[in-house]
């Protein structure tokens, strides 16, 4: 439907103040066995049986200290943790989140829908419990909410001189598991920022979280993650395995400049109007967006995959421009 012709709006914007971003990142050490092509097929469609699954093999440790296993056959993120506990024997649940080529919680390094091809795997697994009182002195708490893709929500970053930077105790990669006792396991990124932004000014409220086990050398870090690298790259191999939440996993090349600095505008456009980040949505949107003739065409496309956003027209406006910009260089 054109623009500005009455588009059809499912739900008010997600959240306004608080933050949310999900994960991505790229993956590693991998080998590659026979019949390790992987087919495209439409989104939607279930996963393909094991023995068409792609035959990508990857190194991984538990980010608190392993020996080194081997995982392959996965083509989501919840299989991939899956396969993470098999190799480690310990059970799927246990899995927070993980991080490439580093096993400190380096929020920049997170793995996500993107996974370079010789990067390695490091699994963050649950560790200390903790129940916090916090006082909403302000209307924006200065978090920054991620998940895992699987379940688990959890700080990304927390802004420096907000009223989360002022409790010590509360962490970058912190899993909060609820607000006011109301879990939030299974909850996405940005149902979670909304819940901590409808919370009232001036009241009380209770943090249930769960923080990385972590090992000797990352006893004493706090790290604020206060601000956003966008220039991090998806992956450091020359090709990515690409998880998808419907359909099979895809092997495809590394991002080409425009699709990079594009997704970086775009991400920055959905943060100003709506108060998340998420990489992995700009992405799709740059996507649908690259080959469309005019911002109706684009319009149009976004209110068939992306409807529940409802997207006002003034973003879609601006991120058709961006799109644009990005494509002749205009950055």
């Amino acid at each position: 439907m054109p623009l500005g012709l009455g588009r059809r709006k499912k739900a008010p914007p997600l959240v306004e103040n608080e933050e949310a971003e999900p994960i991505r990142g790229s993956l590693g050490g991998v080998e590659v066995g026979s019949g390790g092509s992987v087919a495209a097929l439409q989104p939607g469609l279930p996963p393909p049986p094991a023995s068409l699954r792609p035959r990508l093999v990857f190194h991984t440790q538990l980010a608190h200290g392993s020996p080194t296993g081997r995982i392959e056959g996965f083509t989501n993120v919840k299989e991939l943790y899956s396969k993470i506990a098999e190799a480690f024997k310990i059970l799927p649940v246990e899995v927070m989140f993980c991080t490439l080529n580093t096993h400190k919680v380096d929020m920049d390094k997170l793995l996500g829908g993107q996974i370079g091809l010789e990067d390695f795997i490091f699994a963050h697994t649950k560790g200390q419990k903790k129940e916090v009182e916090v006082f909403k002195s302000e209307a924006a708490l200065g978090l920054t909410i991620t998940d895992n893709g699987a379940g688990y929500a959890f700080i990304k970053r927390i802004k420096e001189g907000s009223v989360i930077d002022r409790i010590q105790v509360i962490n970058v990669g912190d899993m909060i598991e609820s607000i006011n006792g109301q879990s939030l396991i299974g909850c996405r990124h940005y149902e979670v920022a909304k819940m901590l932004k409808d919370l009232p000014k001036g009241r009380t409220f209770t943090l249930k979280l769960t923080e990385p086990r972590k090992a000797f050398d990352m006893i004493s870090q706090r790290a604020a993650g206060g601000k956003h690298n966008s220039s991090s790259q998806l992956g450091t191999g020359r090709g990515t395995l690409r998880l998808r939440a419907k359909g099979p996993a895809t092997v495809e090349e590394q991002l080409s400049a425009f699709e990079e600095r594009a997704i970086e505008k775009v991400d920055d456009l959905l943060e100003s109007y709506m108060g998340i980040r998420d990489t992995e949505l700009a992405a799709t949107m740059v996507e649908l967006g690259k080959d469309k003739r005019n911002p109706d065409e684009f319009a149009e496309a976004l209110d068939e995959r992306l409807g529940d956003f409802a997207f006002p027209d003034e973003f879609v406006f601006d991120v058709w421009g961006a799109i644009g910009d990005a494509k002749v260089g205009r950055y």
